[in-house]
């Protein structure tokens, strides 16, 4: 997995367990874009807590979580909408 980007991008979206593996034993150059929004995206799903608001944007935080998935499959580098922008590793 080390040598991977594809499988520690993929791998990343999967929960926070799943992302920390990716962190500490994958590809932390070539998967940098990815595990940055997977983090950024679970994080929102912890926001997600507060009731009826919470529901709203989980579901929305679900289709960003689609969306980052299917362009780390992809290999892209695209920004998922509204916390696309967020920069949490540097």
């Amino acid at each position: 997995m080390e040598n991977n980007p594809k499988l520690t991008s993929v791998l990343s979206y999967f929960g926070i367990v799943f992302w920390l593996v990716a962190y500490l034993a994958g590809d932390q150059v070539g998967a940098r874009f990815h595990l940055n929004q997977a983090l950024v995206i679970h994080l929102c799903f912890f926001i997600g807590v507060i009731p009826v608001v919470g529901l709203i944007l989980d579901c929305v935080v679900f289709v960003f979580w689609i969306l980052g998935l299917v362009y780390a499959i992809k290999q892209e580098e695209k920004k998922v909408p509204l916390i696309g922008d967020i920069n949490l590793l540097s």
